[in-house]
C-alpha cells in the first residue's frame, strides 16, 4: 500500500473516532437528534472546506510552480538566443519542483553570462573610443545594446591589440619625425608659421593627433624642411668650392682662411650670407688679378687632362688654352672647361682610377724590367733581387687580369652611354696593346744594340787584340776560372794568328809586346796605329774609319767558320 494510502485508512480512522467520541459527548449531554445531525453536518461541512481550501491552496502552488517553469523556460530561450549558446534541455524524469529550481538556477548563471559580456564590451567600446580619438579613427562596428558572442569579444580584442600597437607605432614615428623637424627648423633657423606647425612643436606631445593625415602631413613638412635644408648645404658646398677655388687661384694668405673657417662648417642662413659675401669679394679680387687667375686655371686644365688621359689632339682642340689676351671672356671659356672636365672626371671617376692604377702598375713593371737588366744589382746583398722578382710575378699575372676587368667595365659603360671611352684618343685595349709593343720593340732594339756591340768588340779584339780586364774581387755567378781563361786565351790566340797570318794581319794578344817575325812588314799600317792606341784598342775616332764587319773580314767560307767558332767561344 502505498504512503499517501496509508495516510488517507488513517485520516478516515481518525475521522471515525472523532465521530464516534463526539457522538459519545452528545450522548452525555443529551443534545437531540436533530441537533446532532446539526452538529454533524457542521462537522463535515467544516471538514470539507478545510480540505477544499488546502486543495486549492495546493493547486495554486502546482500553477505557480508551472508559470515559473514557462516563464525561466521562455527566459532561458532568450538569454540563449543572446549568448548565442544552445538550447537548456531538462532531463526526463524529473519533478515540477525539480524542473523549477533547474530553470530558475539556470536562468541566473546566464544572466551573469550576460551581465560580463556586457561589461568587458563597454570596456572595450570605451577603449576604443578613446584609440579613435587619439587617432581620428571610426570606431569598430558593433552594437553596444546587443550581447556579444563570445567570436565578436575574441575579434575586438584582437582589433583594438592591433589599434594599440598603430597607435603606438605611430607615436613613436611622430616622436622621431618631430625630433627631426626641430632639429631642422633650428638649422634654418626658422620658427613656426602655421597652426600645424605650432601643434607640431607644442611641448605636449600626447595632444597631437595621430591619424593618418597628420602623418602624412608631418612627414611632408619634415621632406619640405630636408629639402630647403639640403638646398641650402648644396649652396654652401657650391660657395665653399668656389671659395676654395679662389682662395687657390689668388694666393689668399692661410690667416685670411683661418678667420672665416667658422663658416666653412656650418650651413645655416647667416653661414649662406657670410660665404655668399666672401664669393663676391672673391670675384671682385678675381677680376683685378685676370692673369694669376687664369694661370692657374690652365695649370687645372693641365692636370685633369692628364686625369682625364686626353690625347694631345684633344688638348688642342681647346684654343683658348693658348690665348694670351687675357679677358674676361677668356676667363670664362677656361672656367666652363674646367667645369667640363670635372664633370666627365667625376661621371667616370672609376674608369679612369682603373686606368690610373693600371698606368702606375705598367710603369712599375717597366721599371722593374729596367733594373733586370742592370748588372749592377747583382751586387746587393739585401734581398733585393728576391724583392724585385717577386713584385715582376705578380705584375705579370695582375696586369692581364686588371686588363680584363677594366674591359668588362668600359664595354658596360659604352653600352649605356653610346659612345667609345678613349685613353689618349684610342680605345683602352688599344693603347694596352700599344704600349705592349712598344715594350717588346724596345725589347728587341736592346737586343740588337747588345748583340752589335758585342759583335763590333769582337771584330775590334779580333783585329787589335783583347784588353787585359782586371777581375773584381768577387766572382759573379759564370765568370770562367784563371784555368779556363788561360785555355780561352790560348784558343784565341791560336784561331787568331792562323787567321790574320792567312790575311796578312798581326794580332797582338794580352801580355805579349812584340810582333812575330816574318808579319811586321805586312802589318806596318796596323803597328803606326797601335803604338798610338793604349792597351791595344783602337781611340774612338780612329775607330770610326774601321768599321769592320765579318763579310769584310772573311773572304771565303773557311774565314767565315774560323770566325764562327769564335763568336762561338766568346759570344
Amino acid at each position: 500500500m502505498r504512503r499517501y494510502e496509508v495516510h488517507a485508512a488513517e485520516c478516515g480512522a481518525y475521522l471515525h473516532r472523532a465521530q464516534v467520541r463526539l457522538q459519545d459527548i452528545w450522548d452525555e449531554i443529551g443534545i437531540p437528534e436533530e441537533q446532532r445531525i446539526q452538529r454533524t453536518n457542521d462537522v463535515h461541512k467544516h471538514i470539507k472546506s478545510l480540505l477544499e481550501l488546502m486543495i486549492v491552496e495546493e493547486d495554486q502552488l502546482k500553477n505557480r510552480l508551472l508559470k515559473t517553469i514557462q516563464e525561466c523556460a521562455e527566459e532561458l530561450n532568450k538569454l540563449s538566443s543572446e549568448l548565442q549558446l544552445p538550447l537548456f534541455e531538462e532531463k526526463d524524469g524529473c519533478s515540477m519542483l525539480q524542473m523549477e529550481k533547474n530553470s530558475r538556477t539556470r536562468v541566473e548563471v546566464m544572466k551573469e553570462h550576460k551581465k560580463k559580456r556586457m561589461e568587458e564590451l563597454s570596456g572595450l567600446i570605451g577603449k576604443d573610443c578613446e584609440l579613435c580619438d587619439i587617432m581620428c579613427m571610426t570606431p569598430f562596428c558593433i552594437d553596444k545594446d546587443a550581447v556579444p558572442s563570445l567570436k565578436q569579444l575574441e575579434t575586438y580584442h584582437a582589433y583594438l591589440d592591433d589599434l594599440t600597437k598603430e597607435k603606438e607605432c605611430r607615436h613613436d614615428e611622430f616622436v622621431c619625425v618631430r625630433k627631426e623637424i626641430i632639429v631642422c627648423m633650428d638649422d634654418l633657423e626658422r620658427h613656426p608659421d602655421t597652426s600645424f606647425e605650432m601643434d607640431v612643436m607644442c611641448e605636449d606631445e600626447e595632444a597631437f593627433c595621430l591619424s593618418n593625415d597628420n602623418i602624412a602631413a608631418l612627414k611632408l613638412l619634415l621632406s619640405q624642411l630636408q629639402k630647403h635644408k639640403a638646398e641650402n648645404e648644396h649652396l654652401c658646398s657650391a660657395f665653399r668650392s668656389k671659395i676654395q677655388e679662389l682662395w687657390e687661384r689668388l694666393k689668399i694668405p692661410q690667416e685670411e682662411r683661418e678667420a672665416f673657417s667658422e663658416h666653412m662648417i656650418m650651413s645655416k642662413k647667416r653661414n649662406i650670407e657670410a660665404l655668399q659675401a666672401e664669393v663676391q669679394r672673391l670675384e671682385v679680387l678675381k677680376m683685378q688679378s685676370m692673369t694669376t687667375v687664369i694661370e692657374a686655371i690652365r695649370a687645372e686644365i693641365a692636370l685633369f687632362w692628364e686625369r682625364c688621359f686626353y690625347s694631345q689632339e684633344q688638348q688642342q682642340a681647346f684654343v683658348p688654352y693658348h690665348d694670351d689676351d687675357f679677358t674676361e671672356e677668356l676667363l670664362n671659356l677656361h672656367e666652363a672647361e674646367i667645369r667640363t672636365l670635372k664633370m666627365c672626371y667625376e661621371g667616370h671617376r672609376e674608369l679612369f682610377e682603373g686606368v690610373t692604377k693600371w698606368q702606375e702598375n705598367w710603369t712599375l713593371y717597366l721599371e722593374l724590367d729596367k733594373r733586370a737588366n742592370d748588372p749592377s744589382r747583382l751586387f746587393n746583398r739585401r734581398g733585393n733581387l728576391l724583392k724585385e722578382g717577386k713584385e715582376r710575378a705578380d705584375l705579370q699575372k695582375g696586369l692581364p687580369k686588371l686588363e680584363k676587368s677594366l674591359k668588362a667595365q668600359i664595354d658596360g659603360w659604352e653600352e649605356e652611354h653610346g659612345k667609345e671611352f678613349l685613353v689618349n684618343g684610342q680605345k683602352f685595349l688599344e693603347y694596352v696593346r700599344q704600349q705592349w709593343d712598344h715594350h717588346h720593340a724596345e725589347k728587341e732594339n736592346e737586343k740588337l744594340e747588345r748583340q752589335m756591340k758585342k759583335t763590333k768588340q769582337t771584330q775590334e779584339d779580333m783585329l787589335f787584340g783583347t784588353s787585359v780586364r782586371t777581375p773584381s774581387k768577387r766572382r759573379i755567378a759564370g765568370t770562367p776560372t784563371p784555368v779556363k781563361l788561360r785555355k780561352v786565351r790560348w784558343l784565341w790566340s791560336f784561331f787568331s794568328f792562323l787567321f790574320l797570318n792567312e790575311k796578312g794581319f798581326v794580332l797582338r794578344t794580352p801580355g805579349h809586346g812584340k810582333t812575330p817575325l816574318g808579319t811586321t812588314d805586312r802589318n806596318k799600317e796596323n803597328i803606326s796605329h797601335l803604338r798610338n792606341t793604349p792597351s791595344g784598342t783602337l781611340r774612338s775616332e780612329d775607330t770610326q774609319d774601321h768599321n769592320l764587319t765579318f763579310n769584310s773580314v772573311a773572304a771565303s767560307y773557311s774565314d767565315f767558320a774560323v770566325n764562327a767558332v769564335f763568336f762561338n767561344l766568346f759570344g
